[in-house]
């Protein structure tokens, strides 16, 4: 009718699914044909459950970082950073099978774990086989200073699952442990996911070690964001099982915000309901939300993208530098649909 004003039909303001750079799409195409040529390197034995965990594989955040700091000014990588990422994602995936183990976890990427389905012994020996396979890339492909850096990061990041592993149940554990923990076990493999595709494009030093900086700052938002999701995630939504960490006595940070912020005789209930197996997520999920832990841990996951986004600041408007704060942005936005 004349002056009058249409109804406006409700938007769906659910943020928008995250995307990878589209232009590393080419070189993960790459990667998933040289993996699955590796199948049929591995014994007779191991062939059926590597290919199971080949097809149960994330979002290839850490091969997207070597073909991100990797590309050239028109956006072309070399063979040795397909060879490269094939190597961190192996070293991720048998992290992966070893801490679903340790977890007890019954889900990862809308599958049955390999523990679950095969057993924790079968999945111990294949995480083992799965680092072997990274290393024998590396020693074949790459050169020996890339080979050296993997085992190296390798060796950093079992320091760090078994720094968190002993200190399952400490009601002491603090929060600088926690982010030492975070650097070794996450942090590590961006950072030299990132190291190593500037490296093997002949970026000078500088740059090489701004890289590495994101990465680093990158995987510790990234892992912070992990953490989130245990409280607030949806499982179908994230394809893995969730509170895990708590049911085995890891205090992660959304736990360690909540503890700081109660008063000591209710901080101790909480400890002592985690040492027992009886907390409860949705309870501590919604007492967190109470005491403004969400928001903290938000904000100190923004601090730290922050971080690394400033690490690249000097070389604005590289090819690489683009997609990396690309690839910030696509951690931003899985944070925004778990807990937006």
């Amino acid at each position: 009718m004349p002056g009058t004003t249409a109804l406006r039909q409700p938007q769906d303001v659910r943020p928008r699914m995250p995307a990878l750079p589209r232009e590393v799409l080419p070189h993960l195409k790459e990667l998933e044909r040289f993996l699955e040529e590796q199948i049929e390197t591995f014994e007779p034995q191991l062939r059926e459950l590597v290919r199971y965990v080949f097809a149960s594989h994330g979002k290839r955040i850490r091969p997207t970082l070597v073909f991100c700091s990797g590309c050239t000014e028109d956006g072309r990588i070399l063979a040795e950073h397909v060879h490269a990422a094939a190597v961190v994602e192996l070293i991720h995936l048998a992290t992966l099978v070893h801490d679903d183990v340790l977890d007890g976890a019954a889900l990862r990427h809308q599958l049955p774990t390999v523990g679950r389905k095969y057993g924790a012994p079968v999945a111990v020996l294949l995480g083992d086989a799965l680092f072997a396979q990274a290393l024998i890339i590396a020693a074949d492909y790459l050169n020996v200073e890339v080979y050296r850096t993997m085992a190296l990061a390798s060796r950093r990041v079992c320091a760090g699952e078994i720094h968190q592993t002993l200190e399952r149940g400490n009601p002491r554990f603090s929060v600088n442990e926690y982010f030492e923990v975070l650097s070794l076990k996450t942090g590590e493999l961006f950072s030299v996911s990132c190291l190593l595709g500037a490296r093997l494009a002949g970026r000078d030093d500088d740059y090489v070690e701004a890289v590495a900086r994101f990465g680093m700052q990158l995987g510790i938002a990234y892992q912070i964001f992990d953490d989130i999701a245990d409280f607030w995630g949806d499982e179908d939504q994230i394809g893995k099982t969730l509170g895990t960490d708590l049911a085995s006595g890891k205090f992660t940070l959304p736990l360690l915000c909540l503890i700081e912020r109660l008063p000591e005789n209710e901080a101790a209930e909480v400890r002592r309901d985690v040492l027992a197996g009886l907390a409860n997520v949705k309870d501590l999920a919604a007492r967190m939300t109470r005491h403004g832990v969400l928001a903290a841990v938000r904000e100190r996951f923004e601090s730290e993208l922050r971080a690394g986004e400033n690490a690249l600041s000097p070389w604005l408007g590289l090819t690489p530098t683009n997609r990396l704060l690309e690839l910030a942005g696509y951690v931003r936005g899985q944070l925004a649909r778990v807990a937006g």
